[in-house]
């Protein structure tokens, strides 16, 4: 069986081939085997943002803060797709939470 990498990648290499719909669905089959696999979720918002699929796109970056929450970058992607979605407030939120976190490892 492929690891979860590989199947990410595999995903990755059809979104790269203009396949957005299979790559996506490949995504969702691996995230109900691997929930907590960070990367899926991250690719997902940016999927569904490209599709202007806002509330999924942002419900995707949520789950990468849930997952990955000393990440800076994490709350940075997350500040992006609700500036694409005009919520500006919860933009500047995440971006708020990332410039804290980006300070706080220093």
């Amino acid at each position: 069986m492929p690891t979860k990498e590989a199947l990410y990648d595999e995903a990755i290499a059809l979104q790269q081939e203009g396949k957005l719909e299979a790559a996506m669905a490949k995504l969702k089959a691996l995230e109900k085997d691997e929930p907590d696999y960070s990367l899926v979720h991250a690719a997902l918002a940016v999927f569904h943002g490209k599709l202007e699929q806002h509330d999924e796109a942002i419900a995707y970056a949520r789950k990468v803060c849930e997952l990955e929450p000393a990440d800076p970058f994490s709350f940075t992607a997350l500040s992006t797709i609700c500036q694409k979605a005009d919520r500006r407030t919860e933009a500047e939120e995440a971006m708020a939470q990332a410039m804290q976190l980006q300070f706080s490892g220093q």
